[in-house]
């Protein structure tokens, strides 16, 4: 049994002082119980907890670090940006180097704008497109989040999902009113949503590969769907490539499945670790942002130097041939020795995988939709991250987060996640 004395008396302290004892819900592991293990240090995949515990880690700080933890790169382009100064509220030339390799991988993106988050992103993408079509109404889909704007904040995924509160208070109820919730995969509900409202829809928001529910792939057809649909009825397509974006594909889920949005909202792997939103897409749409339209948007820190620095310096890495084949097949044998290890314990979840980022659902399967996500077993699903933990895997502490391999996990890695499994299946299954 793994001590955890530090990592619960530095829960109770920050109790006193943080609500809830931490920054984001999530990390309260609320939905597995126990204390949150508070961190140390980290290299490559593996982290260490303040009482010097080692993990194999999956959560890869919820998906930028796909190098992995304090990659040589990433740590020697800070330590050059750091000595130059922190933050300048001025342009710099790093700014221009990171806008230009992204508007050049991804077709679809002809001006990009850098904020501080994914929230920042999504709702940036919003206003730009309700300034753009003078309309003011938006579809998203049940399980995709899109950070905490007040728009979005129904029917969410990730944190809200997992402690059961989908819809937050002081979201003024005329704002929801303008956001209409449909389920993902289900081109027919919008196609009926469109036919009767088309003339007052901004825009669809859709995560293209849905993450916030746990990994749920689209159904061959729906993204193609939803593209026509939009251009038919004159609103925009927003693909949250927050997490898919230079994760699964160095042209993103976008690329992986041929469909180009009208916008697309970037985060975690363009900061290398640190934050960093962005929102990019087709010039005269783009052009609607200040200084250059009437659509404000703006940040202090928005292009901060260091983020940049370690945005740049991943794409760098990850444009390298290869990289994703590579990476692809790492995420396809970890899917597949997960499943190995499920069968000879006998237990029955489905492992669901696009790329890099998966998910182990509690249930049968296979899941396409938020109902289907939400009939997973949590109690089965509690017992297994509590005995991953005591045999040192560090995995999402939620059933409806998607967890992670990067370039720095090693076949040694994922064999030893696979014999930790076989073990925390068995436990689920004993219980149940």
């Amino acid at each position: 049994m793994r001590k955890t004395d530090r990592s619960r008396a530095a829960f109770q302290e920050a109790l006193s002082y943080l609500p809830g004892g931490v920054n984001s819900p999530v990390r309260a592991f609320g939905a597995v119980g126990g204390s949150p293990l508070f961190i140390a240090r980290a290299a490559g995949a593996t982290i260490e907890d303040i009482d010097g515990n080692r993990y194999v880690d999956f959560v890869n700080s919820w998906g930028p670090l796909i190098l992995g933890h304090a990659h040589p790169r990433v740590v020697e382009a800070l330590q050059e940006a750091v000595r130059k100064g922190t933050s300048f509220g001025a342009p710099t030339e790093t700014e221009t180097a990171l806008a230009k390799r992204i508007v050049g991988a991804i077709p679809s993106i002809e001006r990009v704008r850098f904020v501080n988050s994914g929230t920042e992103a999504v709702m940036t993408a919003l206003r730009l497109a309700r300034g753009y079509t003078g309309r003011s109404a938006i579809v998203k889909f049940a399980g995709c989040y899109h950070g905490h704007g007040d728009s979005l904040l129904v029917q969410a995924g990730s944190g809200a999902l997992t402690f059961g509160c989908p819809d937050s208070p002081g979201v003024p109820e005329a704002l929801a009113r303008e956001t209409i919730v449909l389920p993902y995969n289900d081109v027919g509900a919008v196609e009926t949503v469109m036919a009767h409202q088309g003339d007052r829809i901004a825009c669809i928001i859709v995560e293209p590969i849905a993450g916030n529910m746990g990994v749920v792939p689209p159904r061959a057809g729906f993204l193609e769907g939803l593209r026509l649909i939009t251009e038919r009825h004159g609103a925009l397509l927003i693909f949250d490539e927050v997490i898919t974006g230079f994760r699964v594909g160095w042209r993103g889920a976008q690329g992986r499945f041929g469909v180009e949005p009208d916008i697309t909202c970037l985060g975690k792997v363009i900061g290398g670790g640190l934050p960093v939103g962005a929102v990019g897409g087709r010039e005269e749409i783009m052009r609607m942002l200040a200084p250059e339209g009437p659509v404000y948007q703006a940040g202090t820190l928005s292009g901060n130097p260091l983020a940049m620095s370690a945005g740049l310096a991943t794409l760098n890495e990850v444009a390298r041939e290869g990289f994703f084949d590579a990476l692809d097949a790492k995420g396809e044998l970890c899917v597949t020795m997960i499943q190995e290890a499920a069968a000879r314990a006998g237990a029955s979840v489905c492992v669901q995988g696009v790329g890099s980022m998966l998910t182990v659902f509690f249930q049968a399967g296979p899941v396409e939709n938020l109902e289907q996500a939400r009939r997973s077993d949590l109690a089965r699903f509690r017992l297994f991250h509590q005995c991953l933990l005591e045999e040192g895997i560090y995995w999402p502490p939620s059933q409806f987060e998607a967890a992670f391999v990067s370039e720095a996990h090693t076949d040694r890695d994922l064999r030893a996640a696979a014999e930790a499994m076989t073990k925390a299946f068995e436990r689920a299954q004993r219980a149940s």
